[in-house]
């Protein structure tokens, strides 16, 4: 007895893979093309194409064009300026002697042409503390897109394993269907025998029809769930249906606590751009305290001019010649501006600090939470593969029992029931699970190990 319920049960294992492929195959029929993604090539196809991701970069980029010695006052600065130009009078003279003499449509005409360069040479230190500043800003830039490209990657990891479990979901629920289409066969040969009652067949087949409906709506959920994983490789064609090249939580049972909390405090990415904050407060605070001292600049040029006469002893002048000189000058008094500036300045250093303890404090928290459900999922996983284990077994006695007329049809349905409700909280298990895997890498700066 025990041989030939072992060896139904093996048989229906297998028929519920091929129902499931089935099932996947049909369900897809339409769909012209597919494209097998592992993830590798789901994360990397995210990182080229996302939307959000390339607007990141683009802002990075202007962090680093920014930060240049011109930008930063190092370097001189030259104009130039040109103006050629005319004027037409009349002038009327009063002698003397009486009389007057009048000049008509007197045209006279001017050019000139100047190059000017300027230089400081000292501000006190404000355009080296500027440039410091702007080194941090494009090292700000740089953190905040590897900080959109770990939660790109992270949602894309969480993305594709939330497919995978919707997909395990619907492959169990396609077995349900066919066990209650089992059922529904068994019940009809007991009718047609008269071993049993219309009742009963008309009860298997509400039971067929209500798992059949929960099938149909798990299809809706993993179509949604592999759109939105489409969206967020921004693939080209989101009519293209892909498909996943396994369908298995891969699970890290190693992770450490005291490991992730180092590599947390050393690289997490929210932690090192609140660490350049603080950085950037006190140049600013140095900015501000540079225009106490005295500056110095320098100045030179060259210019050319010339002037056209009508009237006159001469015809024309010209003129060129250099020009330059030392400026040397200090703020005495600003209605106490600067003082308010530095006091407000030192107070910013201070806050940034604050945030930067918050920060820390709450990142550490996250961890602690974190790494305690991760732990706990993972007793988990060994208990519910345990209960899948016996309710399988259960489920292969109960229906050589119900075949053989003992044991009801409420009670196998029960007897099912069980054994669905252990698939689904293993898969829930198994993607929380990874979830919290998920989360743990990506505090702690390691979730680029998964590209």
């Amino acid at each position: 007895m025990n041989s030939a319920i072992l060896k139904k049960l093996n048989y229906m294992k297998n028929n519920r893979i091929i129902i499931a492929v089935i099932f996947i195959l049909i369900s897809f029929q339409n769909v012209s093309s597919q494209e097998v993604y592992d993830l590798g090539r789901c994360v990397l196809t995210g990182l080229e194409r996302n939307f959000s991701l390339q607007v990141s970069r683009k802002r990075e980029q202007i962090l680093n064009n920014n930060f240049t010695k011109g930008n930063a006052g190092f370097l001189p600065s030259i104009t130039t300026s040109n103006r050629y130009g005319g004027n037409m009078a009349t002038t009327t003279q009063a002698l003397r002697e009486g009389g007057e003499n009048v000049n008509k449509g007197i045209y006279n005409t001017s050019g000139m042409a100047n190059v000017n360069l300027d230089m400081a040479i000292f501000r006190g230190f404000n355009v080296q503390s500027t440039y410091q500043k702007l080194n941090e800003l494009k090292q700000v830039g740089e953190l905040s897109t590897q900080m959109n490209v770990e939660n790109l990657v992270s949602r894309i990891i969480s993305e594709y394993y939330l497919h995978i479990q919707q997909l395990n979901l619907y492959k169990n629920l396609a077995y349900a269907v066919e066990l209650s289409r089992e059922r529904v066969r068994i019940d009809k040969q007991r009718y047609l025998l008269g071993s049993s009652s219309k009742l009963e067949l008309l009860q298997s087949m509400v039971y067929l029809n209500a798992d059949s409906s929960r099938f149909a709506k798990q299809d809706e959920v993993l179509k949604a769930s592999q759109m939105r994983l489409k969206t967020l490789m921004s693939v080209e064609n989101l009519e293209e249906n892909i498909v996943l090249s396994d369908t298995s939580f891969q699970i890290n049972a190693g992770l450490i606590y005291d490991e992730l909390l180092k590599l947390t405090l050393q690289m997490n990415t929210s932690l090192l751009i609140a660490s350049k904050n603080q950085v950037i407060s006190e140049i600013d605070y140095k900015i501000i305290a540079s225009r106490s001292y005295p500056y110095l600049n320098f100045t030179t040029g060259y210019s050319l001019g010339y002037s056209g006469y009508e009237t006159g002893a001469y015809d024309n002048q010209k003129t060129r010649g250099m020009n330059y000189g030392l400026t040397l000058g200090l703020d005495i008094f600003d209605g106490f501006t600067r003082r308010l500036e530095k006091t407000n300045a030192k107070i910013g250093i201070e806050t940034q600090k604050i945030q930067y303890q918050e920060m820390e404090q709450e990142i550490k928290a996250d961890l602690i939470t974190i790494f305690y459900a991760y732990e706990n999922n993972l007793k988990l996983l060994n208990l519910e593969e345990q209960n899948l284990g016996v309710a399988r077994e259960n489920l292969g006695i109960a229906l050589e029992r119900y075949k053989l007329g003992n044991l009801s049809g409420l009670e196998l349905r029960e007897v099912q029931k069980s054994l669905l409700d252990a698939e689904e909280r293993l898969i829930s298990v198994q993607y929380l699970t990874k979830l919290a895997e998920i989360s743990l890498l990506k505090i702690s700066g390691q979730i680029m190990e998964y590209v």
